[in-house]
């Protein structure tokens, strides 16, 4: 991405001010001096917001990553907790027990109502019949389930007797969870006979067997009854829920782990072509989970908050799981897509239960504005709104002012939250009633979070200037390391300004930013050679790798390309192999298989060549603005200059891609 380019089209000046419905809201202004103070006292404080069975002994320790050491951020170090008892009992015990924890609403429109109570006993049965099946704290499971009660209870679970839990979305393919139980060395796998997406009945389990097979490290499979579908069955390994978990005692009595104990590992994909296994823990996640959860959304007692995220993305483990219950608040989670069966189905949902915060992405944002037009359907009683969020992806600022008008009545604030899978909660977000709101920005860090953007220097580029975002202080819920390998943790997030500023060392977001003359800042996109499609972040590599394994292809360059529904669209531009036609839809077959039906390319290009280069690199961010200049042309639009062609060790490729463009029809199926 040209980010000089993008910020160019970044010229927004509406300004929607402080909203005076938050005069007593949970962090006022004074946050951000006290912060900046003392940071880690500032995050003891927030520390303190939970239950712990041991008190730490010291806050915070940090090694940097200056001379080529392994960067080691260490919080609440000597302080034991337990995660679930946080979640579920602490709330239980205060005499809460009653108040429901989660509104399910099942896709066929099964429903459910789940109290703190019943969590409880749910979570103590998983747990016991997790210590029946041998595993133990520390050792890892993978869980493959849609958005169902039981995928909260089984990762509660695993929080409680100290395993370490690797969620995994419904959607991918055999290949991708294969990967995960490898990579993690995990003793169980969690799955469904099926699952129910738009209005279909699909089995699953076979997809886990293949995935399962052969693994010398997997001992069991559990197999939940989601749509009672036929399975295929392996005797003494295969193990059904209803078998043991609810015949397990609702009682379990949970022990604490050292703040610094892993919690769940998290994979993102990087530019490598292999996903990175990021560990996140126990003591300084949840503090910040909890914290952040709190103060941006402003959570009150009576919220009914619903976070429309699958739970297998980070969105959903702080903001639909951990951050939301360690503060005891009702939650909707819901497990169909938003047009099962039809596409007033989110409307009818914040509606049945009184949804207070609805927390979802700019990509089903920009998909109602598509199916709805300027006004919601009339008949949806949505005034139990009192706050928005959006997460995933920079918003842009049409759809943010119409999801304001339509959802928020012209009145309600917009949470924009800008962070990662390896920043474990929001690091950039507005405060209710504090801070006034850009459409398009997500404004300015939050208290106790010090990011700023940079040049190549690691000095602060000036207002209006484009540069690298970075992190230039730990804070509690970063991610520790990469799964199994440290120095691509070092690699990855910290090499580039090793031994810059006052803590030796800044980390690496990936995005390139700009910060206007007020301090806000707007993301302009991917420094690396990721893609974002609908918040799903897809690296280009794996991508090309799925596509060269096809025989008709010899080789592939992929990019993303802007989408007015998705944010972000692949386009692979691919050379032939010689041995047969090339065959679009067989090649989005083969994606599918590889990685999962999310980074399908939406359009497939046949190129004699791919620019790279000389020491051979695919020039990916060329084959991007090389689409969008032909996108340009067709709509009479002066298409910008390319960037600098001089390093190309082939440059009459270019007008080579140019000529097959300006010719083909682009179709995208």
């Amino acid at each position: 991405m040209d980010v000089t380019d993008t910020e160019a089209r970044l010229q927004e000046t509406r300004v929607y001010e402080r909203s005076n419905a938050f005069p007593d809201a949970n962090v006022t202004g004074e946050a951000y001096a006290r912060a900046a103070a003392d940071p880690v006292a500032f995050w003891e404080e927030a520390a303190r917001r939970l239950e712990w069975a041991e008190p730490w002994r010291t806050a915070h320790e940090w090694e940097p990553p200056t001379d080529g050491a392994i960067p080691a951020a260490r919080w609440f170090v000597g302080g034991r907790l337990n995660v679930a008892v946080n979640c579920v009992d602490r709330h239980v015990e205060a005499g809460r027990g009653e108040k429901v924890a989660l509104h399910f609403e099942g896709e066929p429109g099964d429903r459910v109502s789940v109290t703190y109570a019943d969590l409880q006993q749910r979570v103590s049965q998983a747990a016991n019949a997790l210590t029946e099946l041998g595993i133990e704290p520390g050792d890892r499971v993978v869980i493959y389930l849609p958005v169902l009660v039981e995928t909260v209870v089984i990762t509660l679970a695993c929080a409680r007797i100290g395993a370490v839990h690797s969620l995994v979305f419904g959607g991918f393919s055999a290949e991708a969870v294969r990967f995960r139980l490898e990579d993690t060395a995990a003793k169980l796998l969690v799955t469904s006979d099926g699952q129910f997406r738009r209005g279909t009945a699909t089995e699953v389990k076979s997809t886990a067997d293949l995935a399962a097979a052969g693994l010398p490290d997997l001992e069991h499979v559990l197999v939940l009854r989601r749509t009672g579908q036929e399975v295929p069955w392996t005797a003494g390994r295969d193990v059904w829920w209803h078998d043991i978990v609810d015949t397990a005692s609702p009682r379990h009595e949970a022990q604490a782990f050292d703040a610094e104990h892993p919690l769940f590992i998290i994979y993102t994909s990087g530019t490598t072509g292999k996903p990175k296994g990021l560990v996140h823990t126990s003591g300084g996640y949840l503090t910040q989970a909890s914290w952040a959860h709190w103060a941006h959304f402003d959570a009150r007692p009576d919220d009914v908050h619903w976070c429309t995220a699958d739970l297998a993305w980070v969105t959903a483990h702080t903001y639909e799981i951990y951050g939301p219950l360690s503060n005891g608040l009702t939650q909707v989670i819901y497990e169909g897509t938003p047009d099962a069966p039809h596409r007033e189905r989110h409307l009818e949902i914040i509606e049945r239960y009184g949804v207070t915060v609805y927390y979802t992405a700019p990509t089903l944002i920009r998909t109602f504005m598509t199916w709805f037009g300027s006004a919601l359907p009339a008949g949806h009683d949505l005034s139990t709104l009192r706050l928005l969020g959006t997460v995933g992806e920079a918003i842009n600022p049409e759809a943010w002012v119409w999801f304001r008008r339509n959802f928020g009545r012209d009145e309600l604030p917009v949470i924009d939250t800008w962070w990662q899978s390896e920043t474990g909660a929001a690091m950039i977000a507005p405060l209710p009633g504090v801070t006034s709101l850009k459409p398009g920005s997500a404004s300015v860090p939050l208290p106790g979070i010090d990011v700023a953007v940079v040049d190549e220097d690691g000095a602060e580029v000036p207002p209006g200037r484009s540069g690298t975002l970075v992190v230039r202080r730990p804070w509690p819920g970063m991610a520790r390391t990469v799964w199994g390998n440290p120095t691509r943790y070092r690699d990855a997030y910290w090499a580039a300004y090793a031994g810059k500023g006052e803590h030796g060392g800044f980390y690496v977001a990936g995005d390139g930013a700009t910060r206007d003359a007020d301090g806000y800042i707007w993301i302009l996109g991917r420094l690396d050679d990721v893609v974002n499609v609908s918040g799903h972040r897809l690296s280009t590599i794996e991508i090309e790798s799925a596509l060269v394994a096809h025989d008709t292809v010899g080789e592939a360059g992929s990019a993303g390309v802007s989408d007015p529904v998705t944010g972000q669209a692949v386009v692979a531009f691919v050379t032939p192999s010689g041995r047969a036609e090339v065959a679009p839809s067989a090649l989005r077959a083969q994606v599918a298989a590889a990685i999962g039906p999310v980074a399908k390319p939406k359009h497939i290009v046949v190129v004699p060549d791919l620019p790279k280069t000389r020491s051979g690199k695919i020039m990916r961010r060329l084959l991007a603005q090389l689409w969008e200049a032909e996108q340009d042309r067709r709509i009479g639009r002066e298409p910008p200059p390319l960037g600098d062609t001089t390093s190309l060790q082939n440059p009459w490729a270019v007008d080579d891609i140019a000529d097959v463009l300006a010719a083909a029809e682009l179709r995208t199926s």
